[in-house]
């Protein structure tokens, strides 16, 4: 039992506090269907539903969330366990929140008495999250969940068996720290699964340890802070392509359907901050009432722009058959930006903007820092232009050609206007990122508002956007780069965005790297139980190092190698896309090869190499290029049509 007090964390991730918590079956399988029960997974409740040998209890002196955990002194033999029996059939992930005061404690899960995974705990005074991963079980098996002891006492709170994600990529590589990374960041990402059906607290947050009562859990994840009962925007957003790798479509919709709902007339539109866990509530620590509420400019827009990649992931015909979507994407751009524009004239256009009164008011940027009192931010403005242009891509998707026209006139016009006009004429730290309230503009770095403009795509293309990511790069790294772990998260996407491959790859390392240092935010604990960092670090090995860009209704795949200096070559296999997997493979930037594991279904494939290369060889077959450009960049690429089970490969040649 640790016998000095340290410091309590404040309310680190409360998980399931005073409840009793419920194993939710794989997420494709009723929210009704029973499944293994926790009892008593934070030890609220005392020694309840567990075993102890001697040297291990239950105590309250150092709590991870709740007033109660379980512990074991140093030295061998001693253990706390719980056995359970599965009901149904299913695939699980369970974790545990463990502090420890020396090596060799271990957590360990057995199935029928024999060792399906373990952690052999290192040695952290501050609680972390641990996990064994996709733990199998048939009807009837006994699942036993212990914590065994080691070299120094060890601390256990907060029990949680979550789904297994329902896709499982593989990942191979020349270089071993991408494998390494990929293969930690899926198997954290899914353990912020939440468990559809399953009762949990609403409401909770480091002012309200309790919550203000239970309801039940939708299909979800965590995306924000670890000891709030919900998930955030923000966050949410920049997970989705991650969770698409995971295979969490019925998350993706669920999550993403609950802030389209609440951005109604009432909130002018805006969605709400953060939901609680059933997907329909909102989280009281960041919602007050219809007038006050936390709401930020760019979120909006972002959720649009994440609807329309979801679907092009998942096939999902929800995101262009609901109308509670529809609504959400035509009045996100339109109503929205109408009502909330009026500071600053912008000429032939019109530019969301904020209020300059704080975040229950309504912000003009993600950058909560500082004191500017800004009307029009580089990321509002940004992620404005990108959901112009995912509008347009889900209109022509649902065969309104008049919308997609419309929406096509208005990402051209703002794209122009702000490149001639609204971000002035420099570049670096000349560049416009910001207007106050007045029509002050505002220049040098912003953090958000600024690495946005380039990682939406909204500079032109050229020096002036060149000059702007080596300025974005040298002050991410320097005395005033981020604070938060999760700011730099958004870094590699910037730059992938860019075909800046090293400088990308360089921040997922650095991100990555950082994951055991203590998160600024003392009760989120280490960086990497942030869960954008895992969610973020498995989409960009996909999206960014791969370049995957799936449109799965169209059952369409492009792809571009981005793979950095020094890694000869990059395979993930079964990646999902819509009701299929695919395996993809790059060989530095001159071959690709790509696996059609469909048993029914053919896919177009675009591989793409950058430069102009006037031949390219398909399955060893030497065929003419086609070329194209984007952003700037001039691509030679080849159509393939990959057949259900076969393998496609193209090559430049020479």
């Amino acid at each position: 039992m640790r016998r000095a007090r340290l410091p309590l964390l404040t309310a680190l991730a409360l998980l399931i506090p005073l409840v009793l918590q419920t194993l939710a079956v794989a997420a494709e399988a009723p929210a009704t269907a029973k499944v293994p029960t926790v009892v008593n997974p934070g030890f609220e409740l005392g020694t309840r539903g567990w075993e102890f040998t001697s040297g291990a209890g239950v105590a309250g002196n150092y709590p991870h969330g709740g007033a109660k955990l379980a512990y074991l002194d140093a030295g061998r033999g001693f253990r706390v366990g719980q056995t359970l029996t599965a009901p149904t059939a299913g695939r699980y992930d369970i974790s545990a929140w463990i502090a420890t005061g020396g090596p060799n404690g271990r957590f360990v899960v057995r199935v029928n008495g024999v060792e399906s995974g373990a952690v052999t705990v290192p040695t952290r005074y501050e609680y972390s999250r641990h996990t064994v991963s996709r733990v199998r079980v048939a009807k009837g098996d006994r699942l036993e969940i212990a914590f065994e002891s080691g070299d120094g006492w060890l601390n256990v709170d907060d029990v949680m068996i979550s789904p297994a994600a329902p896709a499982d990529p593989r990942i191979s590589s020349s270089d071993p720290k991408i494998v390494e990374m990929f293969d930690w960041a899926k198997r954290k990402a899914n353990s912020w699964v939440q468990l559809p059906g399953s009762t949990g607290p609403v409401n909770v947050d480091e002012n309200n340890r309790s919550g203000t009562g239970t309801a039940t859990y939708g299909p979800s994840y965590w995306a924000g802070y670890a000891n709030r009962s919900g998930y955030y925007s923000r966050d949410m957003a920049h997970q989705v392509v991650g969770a698409q790798v995971l295979g969490l479509t019925a998350e993706n919709r669920s999550m993403l359907h609950s802030f389209a709902a609440s951005a109604t007339e009432a909130h002018r539109y805006y969605p709400v901050w953060a939901q609680n866990f059933d997907t329909r509530t909102y989280l009281s620590i960041d919602y007050r009432n219809p007038a006050s509420f936390v709401r930020e400019v760019p979120a909006p827009f972002e959720l649009v722009e994440k609807a329309a990649q979801a679907y092009r992931w998942s096939g999902d015909a929800a995101y262009v058959e609901d109308p509670v979507f529809w609504d959400f994407y035509r009045h996100t751009t339109k109503e929205f930006v109408a009502l909330h524009d009026g500071a600053k004239a912008n000429g032939p256009v019109q530019v969301a903007e904020g209020t300059g009164q704080g975040i229950f008011s309504g912000t003009a940027s993600y950058n909560e820092q500082g004191n500017e009192r800004l009307a029009e931010a580089g990321d509002g403005i940004a992620a404005q232009y990108q959901a112009y242009l995912a509008v347009a891509s889900l209109a022509r998707a649902k065969g309104d050609t008049a919308l997609a026209a419309e929406a096509e006139r208005q990402a051209v016009a703002l794209k122009q206007y702000f490149n001639s006009e609204w971000s002035g004429a420099g570049s670096g730290a000349d560049m416009v990122r910001a207007y106050s309230l007045d029509g002050t503009a505002f220049k040098g770095w912003g953090l958000e508002n600024s690495w946005f403009m380039p990682m939406k795509r909204i500079i032109d293309a050229g020096p002036r956007n060149d000059a702007y990511l080596d300025y974005v790069d040298a002050q991410a790294a320097g005395a005033d780069g981020p604070s938060n772990i999760e700011a730099f998260t958004y870094l590699p996407d910037t730059f992938f965005n860019n075909n800046r491959n090293d400088t990308a790859w360089k921040w997922m390392r650095h991100v990555y790297d950082q994951r055991d240092v203590q998160h600024v935010n003392a009760s989120q604990g280490p960086n990497g139980d942030y869960p954008e960092v895992s969610f973020t670090l498995v989409g960009q090995t996909v999206s960014g190092l791969l370049g995957l860009d799936p449109d799965a209704p169209a059952r369409r795949l492009t792809s571009q190698s981005r793979l950095p200096t020094g890694m000869d070559w990059l395979q993930v296999d079964d990646i999902p896309v819509g009701k299929d997997t695919v395996s993809l493979r790059h060989d530095g930037a001159t071959s690709s090869t790509l696996t059609n594991h469909s048993a029914s279904r053919g896919y177009t494939w675009e591989a793409r190499f950058v430069g102009s290369h006037p031949t390219l060889t398909v399955n060893g077959t030497t065929r003419s290029a086609l070329t194209k450009v984007e952003h700037g960049v001039t691509y030679s690429y080849a159509e393939v049509k990959v057949a259900p089970g076969q393998t496609a490969v193209v090559a430049v040649v020479g």
